[in-house]
């Protein structure tokens, strides 16, 4: 049998094969994260990641908007390098890191931790630790996350990896002490593929 694929070399894979608008999770206006994000009160002077932003439009938008302390994570280089060249001179407004999350700490300090679609990749409790660890870590009290995931009735894998799918409850309890789920909601998301998935998005105050 051959060597298992790397989780760098699958999602290599995944943005070298596919453009920007075929992964099932793209959304030409990420609506409800930047609801969220208005809601919360950001302010244009906040430090904001977007963790596995990958080459989602999120970032193009707070761009315009005027937030001026961006910072995008994704585990592809080649996802980030599409988004810079979208971007083009805008490009320089933004930090790009490239690497896993769970072997990649940002520094911080962020005033919002946004990540739609990382954390329900991550099937066992070493990475669900290890990426806990890095948020609580790069978000001081007083700072919040938007994380979404598929919801309970949401696909069972995605990109042909398994994932994991939760309550807001279930969520809110991997994210463990020091947390408070603000909020949550449910959202239908239909895939480019028209196939629709089932998500929450769940608000956290660090506290």
């Amino acid at each position: 049998m051959g060597k298992a694929m790397s989780r760098v070399d699958h999602w290599e894979q995944v943005y070298a094969t596919r453009s920007a608008h075929e992964v099932s999770w793209y959304q030409v206006k990420p609506e409800t994260s930047l609801r969220l994000i208005a809601k919360l009160g950001m302010r244009r002077e906040d430090a904001i990641i977007d963790v596995g932003g990958g080459a989602s439009n999120l970032v193009d938008h707070l761009v315009d908007d005027g937030f001026r302390y961006l910072t995008v994570l994704d585990i592809s280089a080649t996802a980030i390098a599409a988004v810079k060249a979208r971007l083009g001179d805008h490009a320089g407004q933004v930090t790009w890191m490239t690497g896993d999350i769970t072997e990649t700490a940002p520094p911080g300090p962020y005033r919002l931790w946004h990540d739609r679609a990382v954390f329900h990749f991550l099937t066992t409790p070493r990475q669900r630790a290890l990426y806990v660890a890095a948020l609580r870590a790069a978000v001081p009290v007083g700072g919040y996350a938007i994380m979404a995931t598929f919801a309970e009735d949401g696909p069972a894998e995605c990109s042909n990896l398994p994932v994991c799918r939760y309550s807001p409850d279930q969520l809110a309890a991997e994210m463990g002490e020091g947390f408070e789920l603000i909020e949550s909601l449910r959202e239908t998301h239909v895939a480019p593929s028209q196939g629709s998935q089932k998500f929450i998005y769940c608000c956290f105050r660090r506290c």
